[in-house]
């Protein structure tokens, strides 16, 4: 598949819903608002994500120069080798692409999505050197996009604080059950990208996976026996949400810190590399600029016609009369609009929140829906844009697959915990 076709996807339905309402439900305000929002939505693909990347573009790949120069990126890929070889067949075995996805992948367990995304344009620059059809998304790279876009999260921070600021007694509440499903969704993504790229599961990747989910349980078990800080009313580090929120950054910090000192050590000129890997950071935000724009005003053209919401209705229609517990559905519209726009997500999100209660069911489902899953076809545009990518076969569908996944899991595992 093209995004070609995508793009051209979310015109042509956007222009037939418009103009059913125009000619069936004379709405004459339709075509300015569709108008007004191609304005905008080129205005903020540009001002509100491009721009306020390339400071943290810029400092990250710098920084990612120092550790491939330092040797950090190479000592990662060769930890790691067993698993992501297997995982990643077509790239060869210490490869730099390795521990850049290892960072890429690292840093969105911590939920720090500004350092996430130059790791992970990094990573793909890289996949990209070994990719002999240039136009055409690789194996490894579908497979590195896929993974990425399950939105495997260990500290889900910006959850844990939009629920706190709308008024929630205990913003952490969801904290295991949001891992648990983005575990899922993330097993579900290599699952299926594994099976139709033929990769053979055997005892090596079998056990490195179950180590892996099992140290996340572990994890999540330890973070769920931790006080809550309305339970330890003069704080501490060891309350779930001051050991959330430091953890992430602090491991953050550490990371940063360790390149900088480690290339000194390694007696590489540290700021010279610096400078030489940020100039490659601003080439970067130049080359996903028109495909940021290009997808954004795309999926607005799809939101503000309507599209959108006649799924969302058709969907919560079927469910409303197939005889099923449909007491989920309210907050049904968040996963639906969380693969085409974060934002979007968020605020539907904090429209469940005002509505039902942030504490409440549905308060919980939105908050594991938002947390579990990243935006699909912002990724793909980025990633791929950044590279040139423009078929993109089947990391679409694979991606929308595993997110299925992760929502039904989702809505499983809030019936569990919080029914």
């Amino acid at each position: 598949m093209a995004l070609n076709y995508v793009w051209i996807f979310f015109f042509v339905i956007g222009l037939i819903i418009a103009l059913v309402k125009l000619i069936v439900f004379q709405d004459y305000e339709i075509f300015r608002k569709l108008v007004e929002g191609i304005f905008d939505a080129s205005k903020s693909s540009v001002m509100d994500i491009a721009l306020p990347l390339t400071g943290v573009m810029v400092f990250f790949m710098g920084l990612m120069n120092i550790g491939e120069k330092a040797g950090a990126i190479q000592f990662l890929a060769r930890i790691l080798n067993p698993f992501m070889k297997r995982l990643f067949p077509e790239v060869p075995e210490k490869h730099p692409a390795m521990g850049q996805m290892v960072m890429n992948f690292s840093a969105n367990m911590l939920g720090l999505d500004n350092a996430a995304t130059p790791f992970g344009l990094k990573a793909m620059e890289s996949l990209q050197t070994l990719n002999p059809n240039k136009e055409t998304a690789s194996n490894a790279q579908i497979m590195f996009l896929v993974l990425h876009t399950s939105g495997l999260t260990l500290i889900p921070l910006s959850i844990i604080a939009y629920r706190a600021s709308a008024g929630s007694t205990n913003p952490t509440s969801v904290f295991v059950p949001l891992m648990i499903a983005t575990v899922v969704a993330t097993i579900a993504s290599i699952i299926i990208t594994a099976l139709y790229q033929r990769l053979k599961f055997d005892w090596v990747m079998i056990a490195w996976l179950g180590s892996i989910i099992g140290g996340i349980l572990l994890f999540a078990y330890f973070i769920y026996h931790l006080p809550s800080q309305k339970d330890v009313p003069q704080g501490g580090l060891f309350t779930k949400e001051t050991f959330s929120n430091v953890l992430g950054n602090l491991i953050l910090f550490l990371v940063i810190s360790t390149f900088i000192i480690g290339g000194w050590v390694r007696k590489v000129n540290v700021f010279d590399a610096f400078i030489e890997g940020a100039k490659q950071g601003w080439e970067v935000i130049i080359k996903i600029i028109p495909y940021l724009v290009g997808i954004i005003v795309g999926i607005r053209v799809f939101r503000d016609s309507g599209a959108l919401d006649a799924i969302i209705q058709g969907i919560s229609w079927v469910f409303l009369h197939i005889g099923i517990n449909s007491e989920f559905v309210p907050s049904l519209p968040v996963a639906i609009m969380r693969p085409f726009s974060g934002g979007g997500g968020r605020g539907l999100m904090l429209d469940v929140f005002k509505n039902y209660g942030v504490d409440s069911f549905l308060g919980q489902l939105a908050s594991i829906f938002q947390g579990s899953a990243d935006s699909t076809f912002y990724i793909i545009a980025l990633y791929f844009g950044s590279v040139g990518i423009k078929k993109v076969r089947y990391a679409i569908w694979a991606g929308m697959l595993a997110d299925l996944l992760g929502v039904i899991s989702a809505i499983c595992i809030a019936y569990l915990f919080f029914k």
